[in-house]
């Protein structure tokens, strides 16, 4: 329906001639907080993202229409002002500018864009949006980025025109996805291992707060800045490469809260690397147990979570059916990963949505997932 929809409203503003581009938001199964870090995380893009048409522009301007916002704004490739753009359009207008500081020349383009990620929720359509705009504009004009390439103009992107000192893992996960496969992604090389998912009787359920708290984006920065800082005291490249005993010697240095904020980066690193163990064994249950332990980590150790994700996965503990289940993403709102046995999860949606609701007067939503493909052309 989506497709269709893109299709249509291209058509008949601009013709038939375009490229059609299909981009995933992702999950991350484990590894909270640990892509900065230049640690290990294990991201998968999925069956929801943006469906995006780009065309060759006529004239000397490019127009662009967000039609989920039923908002266009229309600009010069030669001249990228993002203070008058803002909000969704600085995410495009950066990609533009960040593809013409490598020397290429992006001629006008009209792009018309939906999706199906819910904004907020932790599944990173921002980082769906930037590539599809940078993959499209290549397949478009011929030129020439590779795909390791693109992913680094995505997040140049969101650093220098959004404002968000994002980790590479988003655009990672959403450029080079594989059906059916988590990556084993290294922060440090960007390089990852596929593994195989089989879960079995078990899916995986997103279970969305629909609350965003105000906290994020400076909890972000002030916990980024207190990893830094240590990993500098360590005089090490970057907590990748610190021990709990590293962390031990210098716990005189720190306050209490940032040494256990510290302590959880390494601790979830460790963690990421069982998980793997964990799917070659293909112990799922031990792989939902470390799940459960990262959420405690982010709750008490890195302090990101809030009461409406800690009531979530509470109630993912008290369910027979649940055998891993965790707060996803920055944190202070968004979405809890949760893997639900099939025949337990049409009762397990039913009473979590009551409780929360009884809880806290709002609605929290539901989406299952399926792992697939990054971003590529649709025909």
């Amino acid at each position: 329906m989506i497709k269709e929809k893109v299709t249509s409203y291209y058509k008949q503003a601009y013709g038939n001639t375009f490229e059609f581009v299909f981009s995933p938001g992702r999950i991350n199964l484990i590894g909270e907080h640990t892509d900065y870090n230049e640690g290990f995380v294990f991201p998968a893009a999925i069956d929801k993202g943006i469906y995006a048409a780009l065309g060759v522009g006529n004239g000397n301007k490019s127009n662009l229409h967000a039609l989920d916002l039923n908002d266009t704004y229309s600009f010069s490739t030669s001249v990228i002002d993002t203070e008058t753009g803002g909000s969704w359009k600085n995410y495009i207008l950066g990609v533009v500018a960040e593809i013409a500081k490598t020397g290429r020349h992006v001629p006008n383009f009209n792009m018309v864009f939906s999706g199906d990620v819910p904004e907020g929720s932790g599944l990173s359509s921002s980082a769906a949006l930037e590539n599809s705009v940078v993959f499209g504009l290549n397949s478009l004009f011929n030129l020439g980025i590779p795909k390791k390439e693109m992913i680094y103009i995505s997040q140049k992107a969101e650093h220098n025109y959004v404002g968000v000192k994002c980790g590479i893992m988003d655009q990672y996960a959403s450029m080079f996805g594989q059906k059916n496969n988590a990556l084993l992604l290294d922060c440090r090389t960007i390089t990852s291992d596929p593994f195989f998912i089989n879960f079995e009787n078990y899916g995986l359920l997103l279970i969305n707060t629909n609350v965003k708290h105000n906290l994020a984006n400076s909890a972000y920065n002030d916990r980024r800045r207190v990893c830094e800082n240590v990993a500098q005291l360590l005089k090490i490249q970057a907590l990748r490469d610190a021990t709990i005993a590293d962390l031990t010697a210098i716990k005189s240095n720190l306050t209490e809260d940032d040494f256990k904020k510290v302590l959880y980066v390494v601790q979830e690193n460790e963690r990421v690397l069982k998980a793997a163990e964990a799917l070659k064994r293909n112990d799922i249950r031990d792989f939902g147990r470390l799940m459960f332990e990262t959420h405690e980590g982010l709750k008490n150790q890195y302090k990101v979570s809030c009461l409406e994700l800690d009531f979530l996965v509470d109630m993912a503990t008290e369910e027979p059916g649940v055998i891993g289940s965790r707060m996803m993403g920055g944190g202070f709102g968004g979405c809890t990963i949760n893997i639900v046995h099939i025949d337990r999860k049409a009762n397990f949606i039913n009473e979590t949505a009551k409780a929360y609701k009884n809880r806290f007067d709002k609605e929290c939503s539901f989406y299952d997932v399926n792992i697939g493909n990054g971003t590529h052309l649709v025909s």
